[in-house]
């Protein structure tokens, strides 16, 4: 691992050491679960700043708490549609925006 005073300079490194190299059936997998988690943090954080509650956004999404919950912590991850509505029911927009040439 490549670190100075504790600080990570090369984090391909640390990761192909936990996970194995890029592409390979493990560190795919670690990456879908990274996203998972990480998607789930944004959709809760953005919940919680229009404060709306699980049970609210599941009705407003027609799912359950338990559905929210799970995307939430990362334990699933919705399908686009499920996200589309959610993202609408918080008020949210999604923008696609190609990098700059």
């Amino acid at each position: 691992m490549k670190t100075n005073n504790h600080q990570i300079v090369d984090y391909d490194i640390v990761l192909d050491e936990k996970f194995g190299a890029e592409g390979t059936p493990r560190r795919i997998e670690a990456e879908e679960r990274a996203y998972a988690f990480y998607s789930g943090r944004i959709l809760l954080d953005a919940r919680k700043q229009v404060k709306v509650t699980q049970e609210e956004l599941a009705r407003r999404t027609h799912t359950t708490k338990s559905y929210i919950s799970k995307i939430e912590n990362g334990v699933i991850t919705p399908s686009v549609g499920a996200f589309y509505r959610i993202i609408n029911a918080l008020g949210l927009r999604v923008e696609v925006v190609l990098p700059a040439s």
